[in-house]
């Protein structure tokens, strides 16, 4: 479909498969938000139907061709689908309505190339359709999105725009931004991001900042914002809620979720175990370099985790089997694919969890590191911290807030009432 105009009617009839092509539900629906100023409306995902349950599928995870909807990877999310502010559904919200004695029948969606090389999906034509006494089938008219009798289909209030303004922006920048704005306007905002880019955002700021942030969110909705973040920010987040309020997160939380949490949150302020994530790429001394390459290609993991495989005897999620070494993504890159990743692994030393942080710069410096694993006394790997997450901790008190002041982000305080929350 690449370079093509794709009508919204033929979309929402596309089989959702999964990586392998297997069909695991159907497209609804396309979910579009408003662009900049000037800019077409843009897709974010698409509604599916899967096991009784209707699902957002962010629309970066799918590829449409002429078998259907494949997903990138095995990774969806089956929370039930719920609009937010903002966001619009083509085959709910545009299609069928009427303009004058005429009626939306179709949208058309063109694939667009973004800066960042990867492939999204605009509004390009509006289809309309007119009914006539005198012919027994319709006449047909295609416009612009951006012509003025089309363009209300796509209007939503000032601040949602501004929300989608912000989906393209790098998190630091949205977060030098957002701090421009009053906090009513900030909680508004919170309410029209989808959570991954809310946790994106939440990440960038102080926690402080972040508490008032989400303070007006529900817990259904909290805990899905809480679910894309990094452990260490949400660890670093949690620790400065009130007890109350974090022990009915936890309790809401997923039971194997939430223990891994209580166990990050009993490590000392300062220490190594407090900087750490145990969301890390770990595989077995057997596995072959193509497999450990595979597992490199996942966009999802972050560059400073990508960067290595670090090497277990099963378990291989902390509390892992003994640690035995790191194996770097260059050197996968000049050994065979059959070859197992044991006799090219490098003897790594791992840090204790006790370790103070200045220390763990210190080793991360010392030895050009991006990140540095973390073992308890018997040798079991608990995590590893990220040279990102070391220098938000030794850089100086106070420097986001420099940054925000002297950021050319630029985002203007919207006046009025804007869109509610969810």
């Amino acid at each position: 479909m690449a370079g093509e105009l794709v009508y919204a009617f033929r979309v929402m009839r596309l089989p959702l498969l999964d990586a392998d092509g297997v069909t695991i539900g159907r497209f609804e629906d396309i979910v579009v938000v408003p662009g900049r100023k000037g800019d077409a409306p843009r897709v974010i995902g698409f509604v599916a139907s899967s096991q009784r349950r209707r699902i957002f599928v962010n629309a970066g995870r799918v590829t449409l061709d002429a078998d259907g909807a494949r997903l990138r990877s095995w990774d969806v999310d089956v929370n039930p689908f719920k609009v937010k502010p903002g966001e619009i559904l083509i085959g709910k919200d545009v299609i069928d309505r009427k303009i004058g004695d005429e009626t939306v029948s179709d949208v058309a969606i063109r694939p667009v190339t973004t800066t960042r090389n990867t492939t999204t999906w605009e509004v390009e034509k509006v289809r309309l359709a007119r009914r006539s006494a005198l012919r027994r089938r319709p006449s047909f008219r295609l416009l612009d999105w951006d012509e003025d009798l089309v363009l209300p289909l796509f209007a939503t209030t000032e601040m949602a725009a501004e929300a989608a303004r912000l989906r393209d922006m790098h998190p630091s920048d949205v977060a030098a931004a957002v701090r421009a704005l009053p906090l009513a306007q900030r909680r508004q905002l919170a309410q029209m991001l989808d959570d991954e880019r809310l946790a994106d955002l939440l990440e960038e700021l102080p926690e402080a900042e972040q508490l008032r942030i989400i303070e007006g969110l529900d817990l259904e909705r909290l805990l899905g914002v809480l679910d894309e973040m990094e452990y260490d920010d949400l660890v670093d987040l949690l620790g400065e809620m009130p007890g109350e309020q974090r022990t009915r997160i936890l309790d809401a939380m997923d039971e194997d979720e939430a223990e891994v949490l209580r166990q990050l949150l009993a490590h000392a302020e300062g220490t190594a175990g407090s900087l750490m994530t145990p969301d890390l790429i770990i595989l077995g001394p057997t596995a072959t370099v193509a497999e450990a390459l595979a597992e490199i290609r996942n966009p999802e993991w972050l560059v400073s985790i990508a960067a290595q495989i670090f090497v277990c005897q099963p378990p291989y999620k902390p509390p892992t089997g003994q640690y035995l070494g790191v194996v770097y993504f260059q050197r996968l890159l000049r050994e065979p694919p059959s070859m197992e990743i044991g006799q090219c692994v490098e003897q790594e030393a791992a840090i204790s969890p006790t370790l103070p942080e200045f220390q763990v710069a210190e080793r991360l410096a010392t030895y050009n590191l991006l990140a540095v694993p973390v073992c308890d006394d018997a040798g079991r790997m608990l995590g590893a911290i990220t040279v990102d997450d070391v220098l938000d901790r030794v850089l100086p008190t106070g420097w986001r807030q420099r940054r925000s002041q002297s950021s050319k982000a630029g985002i203007v305080a919207t006046a009025g009432p804007s869109g509610g929350g969810r």
